[in-house]
């Protein structure tokens, strides 16, 4: 499918793949999205804690190089598994701009190796942060009981349903700890009756910059 890059309203770049006419990230801000999302909503309820996460849908790297700079900001131990079954490539990443709209110059080189670090390795970024990137279809994770915090960045329902289904919420259930929290920035009810179905007990936020609302969901 053919993919280009564009820039989204908040100045940060994200992947565009036209057929699906599906972006990576929100076109009303990438940045600003994944902060209100998955940092507001999802990686601040953890502070002065130590934590394990698991994003599904890799990417860009930009959710998990936030949390990076955010981790040391909220005081987290943090282990950090990025899933994703179709990585983006090696001149895409060096198009992306986040490193420069974040202003973390100072932290380019982390950026890189996030991208660079073999795949199902775990890698020691920083003494609070390991890393593991698994190249994995979603229907295959079948971790139990090992993660605090889900960031669930599928693309969207319309592009692809089966990937918010109620057999992949389960995997996401069982993934979780108990008290273990899933965000995402979907909000269809479709999606959030299929969350509750598996045993998720499931609140509506306000959603980011072009989105009225947002799901959270907990596993008690």
């Amino acid at each position: 499918m053919k993919r280009e890059i564009i820039q989204t309203r908040d100045g940060s770049t994200t992947i565009h793949i036209k057929e699906w006419d599906e972006c990576y990230h929100s076109r009303f801000g990438a940045i600003q999205e994944a902060q209100h999302v998955f940092i507001k909503n999802g990686l601040s309820l953890f502070e002065n804690k130590s934590i394990s996460i698991l994003e599904i849908g890799f990417g860009t790297g930009l959710n998990a190089f936030i949390t990076f700079l955010e981790s040391e900001k909220l005081y987290q131990n943090i282990h950090y598994v990025g899933v994703e079954a179709y990585p983006v490539s090696i001149d895409e990443v060096l198009l992306m701009n986040y490193v420069s709209e974040l202003n973390a110059e100072i932290e380019r080189k982390i950026f890189d190796k996030m991208h660079a670090c073999n795949w199902e390795e775990p890698f020691v970024l920083r003494n609070n942060f390991s890393f593991t990137k698994r190249k994995q279809f979603f229907e295959e994770i079948d971790d139990y009981e090992k993660f605090d915090l889900i960031y669930f960045d599928a693309f969207g329902y319309n592009s692809q349903p089966e990937l918010w289904s109620t057999a992949i919420f389960q995997k996401m259930y069982n993934a979780l700890k108990n008290n273990g929290i899933l965000v995402t920035y979907a909000a269809k009810g479709v999606v959030k009756r299929s969350m509750i179905e598996v045993g998720f007990t499931v609140e509506k936020l306000q959603g980011p910059p072009g989105k009225r609302e947002m799901f959270r969901a907990k596993k008690i």
